[in-house]
């Protein structure tokens, strides 16, 4: 897994194997597309009809941008 530099503290403190800087935008949509789509499926056959449907859009928009950026990439 990713180390975290302290910060604040001695240039040589790390947690972890190894180091990297701290990311909060990863780009991985395709992989949240899937964790909201096995969402909407658990959530259908619980019966909860309005979290399922919710997830799907969610789903289906986070698909939307993967290929668009896909394809913006490829091109570039």
């Amino acid at each position: 897994m990713y180390g975290l530099t302290a910060v604040g503290g001695s240039i040589g403190t790390t947690v972890g194997a190894a180091t990297a800087p701290l990311q909060f935008f990863t780009g991985n949509f395709i992989t949240l597309a899937i964790g909201f789509f096995v969402l909407a499926i658990v959530a259908a056959l619980l019966g909860a009809r309005g979290v399922a449907g919710l997830s799907m859009e969610i789903a289906k928009w986070l698909v939307l941008i993967f290929l668009v950026l896909a394809v913006v990439s490829l091109v570039l």
